[in-house]
């Protein structure tokens, strides 16, 4: 069984307001990936939120995702990490592998996220490739499930992809992510 962990803590602060709540196509950014995580077979779907929680929950609230709370979230991505898997590991022990979603990338979708399959790659790793590197949404074997929750402060998940490229398979996904104001009004 695969989960899904959206990560949506940070305070946005190169952006100066909460991303989350950033509307494209009628949604809120972090509306729309809770919807795409949910269009999956995957389960569970923990989004953890952090800075600016109380702006952002009453937006999420009726969706049928789990929420949590990262009280460390201003020590980096790294405490969002180990507490979505923590989490994971403690309601569904059952879970083999976890993808790894970030709040602020419009256009990952339900096919998107059913790409990093990691049965069919023969990989533990499935890592998405734009912007000339590679990185989230990403799929983690649960081999990896330790190491990820020893990450520390802004350490993200993208250390494992440096740490063992001959266990990553790269899926093409050229749309990014969003952080400042100028990548916000190109969208």
């Amino acid at each position: 069984m695969t989960g899904v962990i959206i990560l949506a803590a940070g305070s946005s602060s190169r952006l100066g307001l909460p991303k989350q709540n950033l509307i494209y196509k009628g949604q809120t950014l972090l509306q729309r990936a809770i919807e795409a995580a949910l269009a999956t077979a995957y389960r569970p779907v923990i989004t953890v939120l952090g800075a600016n929680a109380d702006v952002i929950t009453p937006t999420i609230s009726k969706k049928p995702a789990r929420i949590i709370y990262n009280q460390d979230w201003e020590e980096g991505m790294a405490s969002s990490i180990r507490l979505g898997i923590s989490v994971m590991q403690k309601f569904n022990p059952e879970t083999d592998a976890v993808i790894l979603m970030l709040c602020d990338q419009p256009f990952v979708t339900t096919i998107v996220l059913n790409q990093l399959n990691h049965v069919k790659s023969g990989k533990g790793i499935v890592a998405s490739a734009y912007n000339e590197t590679i990185g989230a949404p990403v799929l983690f074997d649960k081999i990896y499930f330790d190491e990820l929750h020893s990450l520390k402060g802004h350490e993200g998940a993208k250390k494992l992809l440096l740490k063992y490229p001959d266990d990553v398979i790269a899926i093409p996904f050229p749309l990014g992510s969003i952080d400042t104001v100028e990548d916000y009004d190109r969208l």
